[in-house]
């Protein structure tokens, strides 16, 4: 299981870690917390050092209620990060978290390897086919309504079956234009319930019958610090418990905030299924 990233093949059979770059004032986690150019590639390098395969960077938060964002601040935020970072670490293969086909357009073209949609092409119809022009890997995420509205859109008739005919439509459709590369995230914490989420954990594993690489982003989130009632800040040994789960349940890529911790969780678990 294999992905094209500017020419290096990367191998999800062996699991990798997506360390997360917000450049958002307002994410649920670290909103505001990389203000200035040292202060991002000094995170940059941390997280490469540490381990990351891919850096995810995103200039739109898709938090429950996020602040709506336009197109040019989107891009005014973005495209200089991705130069800056991609002139100082010429080997970094950045993923760029956008619903938006000329960020994704624009972001590629300034050096970034693949693309994170959180609305899998349905809040921008040209995104299938910019993603197919660019000839990228695409990472689709399984979401109803917007950022804004997502919450009120938690009702399935079979949450699982839901989610896997959505992927199967969107699956189709991006194979149609040409989209080769192909990652699912079935979206936790976007128009779900804490127990939706939990749910979906559960039974992580039916997704491998799509046999596309799995993307598992639970670092941090609700479904960890509304559980146990604590806070963001506090949830790294809960994100680190979810992963192991994920892991076990199939997932290829960990997205997360904290790298060191991620890659430790996978070296103990190939360890276990050695």
């Amino acid at each position: 299981m294999t992905i094209n990233c500017k020419g290096t093949l990367i191998d999800l059979s062996s699991p990798k870690v997506m360390g997360i770059l917000n450049i958002t004032p307002d994410s649920f986690y670290d909103g505001g917390a990389h203000k200035n150019e040292a202060s991002i590639l000094n995170h940059v390098n941390k997280m490469l050092l540490e381990g990351a395969t891919f850096i995810d960077v995103g200039a739109y938060s898709s938090r429950p209620n996020a602040d709506f964002v336009s197109e040019e601040t989107e891009l005014k935020r973005i495209i200089p990060m991705v130069e800056l970072i991609t002139k100082e670490f010429p080997e970094a293969l950045l993923s760029i978290d956008t619903f938006r086909s000329l960020v994704a357009k624009h972001s590629i073209e300034a050096g970034a390897a693949l693309i994170n949609d959180i609305s899998a092409g349905k809040l921008d119809t040209q995104m299938l086919q910019t993603v197919a022009n660019l000839r990228v890997p695409y990472i689709m995420m399984h979401m109803k309504g917007t950022p804004q509205t997502m919450q009120q859109q938690t009702d399935y008739s079979d949450l699982l079956k839901d989610i896997l005919f959505y992927f199967s439509e969107r699956i189709a459709a991006a194979k149609a234009l040409g989209i080769i590369d192909i990652i699912v995230d079935p979206g936790f914490g976007f128009a779900k319930t804490t127990e939706q989420n939990f749910e979906l954990l559960k039974h992580l594993e039916v997704f491998k019958i799509i046999e596309k690489p799995i993307l598992a982003g639970v670092s941090r989130k609700s479904m960890i610090y509304k559980t146990l009632n604590t806070t963001p800040t506090e949830a790294l040994n809960g994100t680190t418990v979810l992963n192991t789960i994920a892991l076990h349940k199939g997932a290829s890529i960990l997205r997360v905030h904290d790298v060191k911790e991620a890659i430790e969780t996978i070296k103990l678990i190939e360890h276990l299924n050695a």
